[in-house]
């Protein structure tokens, strides 16, 4: 295959790891990275007018807008370094000869991990355990959890994170249940039961989400899903944050249907992840009033973020580069 054709890209959202990672990816291919730390919109589309490709993450604006001010500047090649495409419009891609490619897939222990991380954590309060015995509390009180073993978890969509979760989930004595539109035979092997959405509501003591965003799973887990859920339920979002509806969770929360909530993900983190705001007044209140919950863990959307996976999300992104700047099939084109 040849490398012959130069192929500049602007990376927007970049952090310290993109850098390590994408150059060392990119040793020896035709692809060169400049690296933006901005995020990519309307404003700073600008800073790629001298690149061939742009690489994005998953709070890059990639709407009409943004990607005809792309192709004004002469590019036609946008590369995700990450799973998820709901921040790109497809056809406004499409109907400008935009080609997208995207990571399907890297490690999907890596997030299904951090799943377990926030429920181990929120379940056994190590969090607050930790800044006790740093302050010399040595005190119990407060931080009862509960086994694992014997109860039931719940997994919303099942594919390679959910089932990866899921066969950790075993692993601890745990029932596992299932909810998809798309039952898999081979998570059904692994002993997961599908069910029903209401009787898969009713039925977890943990519910964790694995499903894409999409128009269907948009706030799914809205005020009657949480009205069905079994009083003192943990709920856990590793996915996107707009599956869940914020103020319904915090409703639940209040009420106590919901006994604990692990975010990775939240609806506006565009505006809050990825960034030091720590001399900032955080100007969200929703977000600001999560926080206020001592049952409520939220981490900046670090699932992705072992060195497995980044060199893998690396190497693919690289590969996609090549591959469609020269040409060449690619099996991880969107458009």
């Amino acid at each position: 295959m040849s490398d012959s054709r130069e192929c500049r890209v602007a990376v927007f959202s970049a952090q310290k790891y993109d850098r390590l990672f994408l150059t060392q990816a990119a040793t020896d291919s035709n692809v060169q990275f400049h690296f933006l730390e901005p995020r990519l919109e309307p404003d700073t589309v600008i800073l790629a007018q001298d690149a061939t490709a742009v690489c994005a993450f998953v709070n890059d604006r990639l709407d009409a807008e943004v990607l005809k001010a792309l192709k004004e500047s002469g590019i036609d090649l946008v590369a995700l370094r990450c799973a998820g495409f709901n921040n790109v419009d497809l056809q406004a891609a499409e109907d400008l000869g935009i080609r997208v490619a995207r990571v399907p897939a890297y490690s999907p222990s890596a997030v299904a991990e951090h799943a377990v991380a926030l429920i181990m954590t929120l379940n056994r309060k190590t969090h607050r355990a930790f800044n006790r015995v740093r302050e010399g509390n040595f005190l119990l009180d407060g931080l009862i959890g509960f086994d694992l073993n014997g109860g039931t978890v719940g997994i919303v969509g099942t594919g390679r994170i959910g089932r990866t979760f899921g066969r950790i989930m075993q692993g601890f004595g745990c029932e596992v249940v299932g909810f998809d539109p798309y039952p898999d035979p081979e998570v059904e092997e692994m002993g997961i039961e599908y069910l029903p959405w209401d009787a898969f509501l009713s039925r977890c003591d943990i519910i964790s989400l694995h499903c894409p965003l999409t128009p269907e799973t948009h706030a799914m887990i809205d005020a009657d899903a949480i009205a069905l859920m079994k009083p003192g339920v943990m709920l856990i979002n590793t996915s996107r944050g707009a599956i869940i509806d914020t103020q319904a969770v915090i409703a639940g929360l209040k009420s106590g249907r919901i006994s604990s909530l692990g975010l990775d993900v939240y609806e506006q983190e565009e505006n809050l992840f990825f960034k030091d705001l720590s001399d900032e007044v955080i100007q969200d209140d929703l977000f600001q009033r999560l926080l206020t919950f001592p049952n409520v863990l939220v981490t900046g959307h670090q699932g992705f973020l072992t060195r497995q996976a980044m060199e893998e999300i690396a190497r693919t992104t690289v590969d996609n580069l090549r591959c469609l700047s020269n040409d060449e099939a690619c099996l991880n084109r969107l458009v």
